[in-house]
């Protein structure tokens, strides 16, 4: 019907007015801000830099509102970096952002961290410093959350490239922020969180297949009753019914990782 196409038409339009302002902003930024003489302020801009030639890119092959919306995000990635560029000038940062998808669940680092892997060592803090010059505005990094702040090397790189996480890069992520290699969330609002959602979500999904089991035919031999309790186990109790998924995600969301001391406090 037109009303339809009438409709898509103003989405669309819509989609490309948004992505254009920000895309605009982002340029107008880059350019009226001096080049500063440290390294996080350098690299932050060339950051900054690459984020608007490859919104530019988005923009000029957008057709679609999702397309146009992708441009927007690149876009405000580029003026994350610029914040962050103001924020090592020791200038004002500005107006905030809206939030970057998965922004939220990665949080911050709230305090310098350092760990060692494979001989080499890497460091995390929530300022600018000559050892810690590469910034990250936070978010999801091919499933993985890796939280804003100020980083000795671009480790996350390579996951954000290939769209997979190497073996470098995974190491360097659970050195930095897994409890088991370094050293606490800040609290144990991971390591809680994580622990108590699980053996909620494992307790309810082993009893759940547990009982379908024990409901069966008790005429049936020994080796279908036990079958039959492992596919309980596996399809009614452990993952369907939302033992493991549904403990594993109250405990890294709600519990500590997202609403506890990683997200907001103490990380």
């Amino acid at each position: 019907m037109w009303w339809s196409r009438r409709r898509k038409e103003r989405e669309l339009a819509d989609a490309r007015e948004e992505a254009l302002r920000w895309y605009e902003r982002l340029g107008g930024q880059i350019m009226n801000l001096p080049p500063g003489e440290e390294a996080a302020t350098k690299q932050a801009l060339v950051d900054a830099g690459e984020r608007y030639n490859a919104a530019g890119g988005q923009l000029d092959r957008a057709t679609t509102v999702k397309q146009y919306e992708l441009a927007r995000e690149t876009s405000l990635e580029g003026l994350a970096y610029v914040r962050a560029a103001r924020v090592a000038m020791g200038l004002d940062p500005g107006p905030e952002l809206p939030p970057l998808a998965g922004q939220r669940q990665a949080g911050a680092v709230r305090q310098p961290r350092s760990v060692e892997v494979q001989g080499q060592e890497y460091r995390a803090s929530p300022r600018p410093a000559s050892d810690t010059p590469y910034y990250y505005p936070g978010g999801m990094v091919s499933g993985r959350p890796v939280p804003s702040g100020w980083y000795s090397e671009p480790w996350w790189k390579t996951a954000l490239v290939a769209g997979a996480w190497g073996v470098g890069g995974a190491l360097v992520f659970d050195a930095l922020f897994s409890p088991g290699w370094g050293g606490g969330w800040g609290g144990g609002g991971f390591e809680s969180g994580y622990d108590s959602g699980y053996d909620q979500g494992f307790d309810a999904g082993y009893d759940q297949g547990q009982d379908q089991a024990q409901d069966q035919d008790q005429g049936q031999d020994q080796d279908q009753g036990a079958d039959y309790t492992d596919a309980s186990y596996d399809t009614g109790g452990y993952d369907d019914s939302g033992g493991y998924d549904g403990g594993y995600d109250g405990g890294f969301d709600g519990g500590g990782f997202d609403g506890g001391d990683f997200g907001g406090g103490d990380f």
